[in-house]
């Protein structure tokens, strides 16, 4: 039994249903997850086998850039957008490591990382948790709570790591972005990785991203969009883009010399930092 199991009573939770934020969960190793959403995680592995190194290395892309944000460019505020639901080395326990004073506050609507992420990521007075809709970006900066965890008349880090390609078109994620990028102090940072079509750079990636998406699709959850550099980029809008810019997730500051060569799976993500001037 996973201990989602035993969250079947919470008003939204659907045992019947993946939830991608329980497939995320079981695809990194953790337990808050159903059958049905272990068995989406194993289908889509069908086309891209190394989906686990996909999720490890989007995990080791958002320590390295937490750490720099926080450490070199001295901000110590977090806004996490869609977290997820906690796991290891969550953005607090990153940011905390050296710097106590760094506050973190997590958003998300999926009940289940509601409910554990108030049980388990509150562990101190500068970690909180918000059952928020990240599309609507007036809801969350207007919220009380935000206003009275962080300061928006200052800098911050807005993170959304691995959420925007399960924002449909209809939704218009490039409009959600710049009505963020527009609320939020100048000298504040934006990270942001997303699933990658690369189209016509490369026909093989290519047609394994078009693979990938219908695979997810396959499995009811109804979301995942593998999206071309031109389309991720313009969620920068507004932002001078951190050198080297949107790239592939291991070239952006590695921690050292590649050891293999990335498998294609890897290559169908991009990640990347902007400042608001």
């Amino acid at each position: 039994m996973t201990s989602a199991e035993g969250s079947t009573r919470l008003a939204g939770v659907d045992p019947n249903t993946p939830s991608i934020a329980r497939v995320y969960d079981y695809a990194l190793g953790g337990t808050d997850w159903f059958a049905v959403d272990r068995e989406a995680y194993e289908h889509l592995k069908k086309v891209v086998p190394h989906q686990d190194d996909v999720g490890a290395a989007n995990r080791r892309w958002l320590e390295r850039v937490v750490r720099y944000v926080t450490r070199s460019a001295g901000i110590d505020q977090v806004l996490d957008l869609g977290s997820g639901l906690p796991t290891q080395k969550n953005t607090h326990e990153i940011a905390q490591e050296l710097d106590a004073e760094v506050t973190v506050v997590y958003v998300d609507n999926d009940p289940l990382c509601a409910t554990r992420g108030r049980e388990l990521l509150e562990a101190n007075e500068r970690t909180h948790f918000l059952d928020l809709d990240l599309t609507r970006p007036t809801d969350v900066l207007d919220h009380p709570a935000v206003g009275e965890f962080l300061d928006l008349d200052r800098p911050l880090l807005l993170m959304v790591c691995g959420t925007l390609h399960h924002i449909d078109d209809d939704q218009d994620p490039a409009g959600v972005m710049r009505r963020y990028v527009e609320r939020i102090a100048p000298g504040s940072y934006v990270m942001i990785s997303h699933f990658f079509d690369p189209a016509a750079e490369d026909e093989y990636l290519h047609g394994l991203a078009r693979q990938a998406e219908r695979a997810l699709h396959d499995e009811r959850l109804g979301t995942g969009r593998w999206r071309t550099r031109a389309e991720i980029r313009a969620f920068f809008a507004g932002l001078d883009m951190v050198p080297p810019g949107l790239v592939e997730l291991h070239d952006w500051w590695p921690g050292g010399p590649a050891l293999r060569t990335p498998w294609p799976d890897e290559r169908l993500i991009l990640g990347g930092v902007g400042r608001k001037p």
